[in-house]
């Protein structure tokens, strides 16, 4: 599929979001929120520093925007993610009512955005989620796994 130039804007924020988490030691996985081409709330994993495992990039930038727009709901909203949302990222997103996900690479392990469960697109909700995959894919992989090699690397 090919993505727009203002995906890719959009989707390198969250990049940049994940590089922050890389940095500090996190699982690096980032997330932005936009809405009319305007980053409303951005964030990256933090539950080693929050010693938090509700912490994740997707769930700190819908309480990011929600506060910026002093809403519950973030209808007319676009979730960017490096990896694919877990159940509880992609429950938020259905109860935020964010119109559509972009996200860069499939999590095989707890992914719920087509890969173990595609929770955006069941229809059993009053709500659903437009879901798009693969913009920066192989960055967001590479990320990934230079954080896990070198946590491998400090264990031996």
């Amino acid at each position: 599929m090919l993505f727009s130039e203002e995906n890719y804007r959009f989707m390198y924020a969250a990049f940049q979001e994940a590089e922050i988490a890389f940095d500090e030691k996190e699982i690096p996985v980032g997330a932005v929120i936009v809405k009319d081409g305007r980053i409303l709330g951005k964030g990256h994993n933090q539950t080693e520093r929050l010693k938090d495992p509700t912490a994740h990039a997707e769930m700190i930038a819908v309480t990011a925007a929600a506060n910026t727009l002093h809403e519950e709901r973030l209808t007319g909203c676009d979730l960017y993610v490096t990896l694919e949302p877990c159940l509880m990222c992609a429950g938020a997103a259905l109860l935020a009512r964010i119109s559509n996900i972009y996200f860069a690479a499939f999590d095989i392990k707890f992914g719920a955005c087509g890969s173990l469960y595609n929770l955006p697109a069941e229809g059993k909700y009053n709500h659903s989620i437009k879901v798009y995959s693969g913009i920066m894919e192989k960055e967001s992989q590479k990320l990934l796994q230079n954080f896990f090699k070198e946590v491998r690397e400090l264990k031996k």
